[in-house]
């Protein structure tokens, strides 16, 4: 691991004003490589606090890690920023900052005297970047935005990805979209900062949740936009390429083989299984004709698939230098050997309680980042105030009016 006056955002001061997931994963991101984030919270907390009452997110030990992992490495304020005691601190932090993150909806920052060209004049080198449903232009720029809604639904992964013999569409796991936009919201401010060096300037950032879903959906757009429209993911059935798919084993596994270059590889996964006459055979001769023989081509490597067990396909096929995986569980990837070998998942240790949260996929000098714990609600809130120059009796005075607890 890097020192921490070596990482790449050792000294950036963040301020982010975001709940639930999307914005702060960007967060979460930067902070893993040196940046000092503050995570602004309202009074009552970050709602995604809360969801740990209804079951939904993980427990480790009584830490909410669903909430460490999305806010881990920052500090956190607690403040009322509809007040004017607490714009009047958020402006206060704004003033030394490089980035302001934020989630809330365009009609919402206005409202706050945070709009985009306000704060761009009154803070020119700051980058604003902003998380968001549908985009800041068009008739839905204000409308309420998750990752379910304006990423899996709108989006279209639900419709590609449900098979056509269900009635409905088929439910997304926890958080894709979030991740995913957070992923490229910390590129973006990364970007924005780069140019910065070069300009002075600073500027705004902006990602969807909907500009996400295309992105990801990229090579279905393209069939659309070519006048094919993507049918919904038909399931297993014969494909143009009996080597790319899934195929279950003996003790009912999954090997899922990646070999796209068909020709290149049909010959010797022939000679790999000890049927050497398959690669002579009219029939599979070449990319065409087992395109053509497809649904005979799948029958005969489901027969030879189903005739030996996962350890045996793992054994025979460990020296077959081309693209195939083992359809893994959850479970197995979290200790999966590259996983471990690369520090994909790290360990984060708070006082007498360790766990562990998946890293950054993003490395430098070969070393995953060292997680840090996530913030108690407004745990930073005096610590940040005295170091904006607030002294106590101003402290005290805000809590007092209810701008901090």
């Amino acid at each position: 691991m890097a020192e921490p006056e070596t990482q790449a955002f050792t000294g950036l001061k963040v301020v982010e004003l975001a709940q639930w997931v999307f914005v702060p994963v960007a967060g979460a991101l930067l902070a893993d490589w040196g940046a000092d984030v503050v995570h602004v919270e309202p009074l009552t907390g970050d709602p995604y606090r809360g969801l740990m009452s209804q079951g939904i997110g993980s427990d480790a030990g009584g830490v909410n890690v669903s909430m460490a992992l999305a806010n881990r490495g920052k500090r956190s304020i607690a403040l009322d920023v509809r007040t004017e005691g607490g714009q009047q601190v958020l402006h206060r932090m704004l003033d030394s900052a490089d980035v302001f993150l934020t989630n809330l909806r365009p009609g919402a920052l206005e409202r706050l005297g945070l709009g985009a060209e306000e704060l761009t004049a009154r803070y020119p080198r700051l980058v604003h970047a902003r998380g968001h449903g549908f985009g800041v232009r068009g008739p839905d720029a204000d409308q309420a935005g998750y990752d379910g809604s304006a990423y899996w639904a709108r989006g279209g992964l639900a419709h590609v990805l449900t098979p056509p013999d269900r009635d409905y569409p088929i439910g997304q796991r926890g958080a894709m979209g979030d991740r995913n936009g957070g992923l490229a919201l910390a590129f973006g401010v990364a970007a924005a900062l780069l140019r910065r060096e070069r300009t002075g300037a600073g500027g705004v950032v902006d990602v969807s949740l909907l500009g996400t879903a295309l992105w990801t959906l990229s090579s279905d757009l393209l069939a659309a936009m070519s006048g094919s429209p993507p049918r919904p993911n038909p399931g297993r059935g014969p494909t143009p390429n009996p080597l790319v798919g899934a195929y279950r084993t003996q003790d009912g596994r999954h090997v899922q083989l990646v070999c796209l270059e068909g020709d290149r590889y049909w010959a010797p996964f022939c000679r790999l299984i000890g049927r050497p006459e398959l690669a002579g055979d009219p029939r599979f001769a070449d990319l065409h004709a087992r395109r053509e023989n497809s649904a005979a081509c799948v029958a005969l490597l489901d027969e030879e698939f189903a005739a030996r067990t996962l350890k045996e396909w793992v054994t025979l096929l460990a020296d077959f230098d081309a693209p195939w995986a083992v359809v893994q569980t959850v479970e197995e990837l979290v200790d999966d050997p590259q996983v471990v070998a690369n520090g994909y998942v790290g360990t984060v240790t708070d006082g007498g309680t360790t766990y562990r949260l998946p890293n950054v996929p993003v490395q430098f000098d070969g070393r995953p980042a060292e997680l840090r714990r996530g913030p108690e609600h407004g745990e930073h809130t005096e610590a940040v105030l005295l170091e904006l120059g607030y002294g106590w009796d101003e402290v005290s005075a805000l809590q007092s009016a209810g701008v901090i607890p």
